[in-house]
């Protein structure tokens, strides 16, 4: 049998604690935060992905809802008006958001092989904010779109 330090804690200690129940007989405390993300934060992914380069606005069509009841659940989808030939594609989309925890959504790498520049998928909001997509071309331009969007019902908590 394995010697057990004083520190370690029982397993008697472990199911209370689980249960709720401290020394003191009363349940801890669990404190929910919202997520203290800026839109600074999000400035400084963009320019992690696309560095200093200039973004257009267009080509590029964010379709999500600019006003959604529950954070937890929003569908979005983005496409790209492009020929999508091996002279003329879509390298990558980028989505990034203002006030979640992580400024970055997602990143979709496609190729002239992908045959059309869109995906649909569905993401969490932490609270009303932006939504900013960029399309990365193959002749090194960028485009973009950007959505306000109202959230009723938060989501991306952080729990202390």
């Amino acid at each position: 049998m394995k010697d057990r330090r004083k520190s370690d804690p029982t397993r008697r200690a472990v199911l209370i604690g689980a249960a709720g129940v401290t020394a003191f007989g009363a349940a801890p405390v669990l404190l929910v935060r919202r997520a203290a993300a800026t839109p600074e934060m999000m400035k400084a992914a963009i320019h992690r992905v696309i560095g200093e380069s200039p973004v257009s606005k267009g080509k590029v069509t964010l379709d999500i809802p600019p006003l959604v009841e529950n954070g937890n659940t929003i569908a979005m989808s983005v496409s790209v008006d492009s020929p999508m030939t091996q002279k003329s594609y879509v390298k990558a989309i980028h989505v990034f958001n203002e006030k979640n925890p992580q400024p970055d959504i997602i990143s979709v790498h496609l190729g002239p092989r992908a045959g059309k520049a869109a995906f649909s998928t569905r993401i969490r909001l932490a609270d009303s904010q932006n939504v900013v997509a960029i399309a990365e071309l193959s002749d090194g331009s960028l485009w973009s779109d950007t959505v306000e969007v109202i959230v009723t019902i938060a989501a991306c908590l952080e729990y202390n």
